[in-house]
């Protein structure tokens, strides 16, 4: 599924308009999106939580060459899926 076929799921699912229910996931979006550059998590329960997670500064090698790489650190995005997603999950799986 992709952003619009999303879109289109949310108006027909809450009987609005294609560009209210796009703005609804922009919005949404943006806001998980500001609360994680400030560090905050984003706890939507059932479904998940977004988290800010600091990756270290690391070395490794380059495939190609062999010769050592310093990867920067960074902040990276993280979600860890909640009990009814993952539950609905694995019964779809199955």
């Amino acid at each position: 599924m992709n952003k619009k076929e999303l879109v289109d799921s949310m108006a027909e699912a809450a009987d609005i308009s294609r560009a209210a229910a796009e703005k609804a996931l922009n919005s949404a979006l943006m806001g998980i999106t500001e609360a994680l550059a400030k560090g905050d998590k984003v706890t939507l329960v059932g479904f998940g939580t977004f988290s800010a997670v600091n990756r270290a500064a690391r070395q490794t090698k380059n495939p190609r060459t062999g010769e050592p790489i310093e990867i920067p650190a960074k902040i990276s995005a993280k979600f860890k899926a909640g009990s009814k997603l993952a539950e609905a999950v694995n019964v779809v799986a199955s």
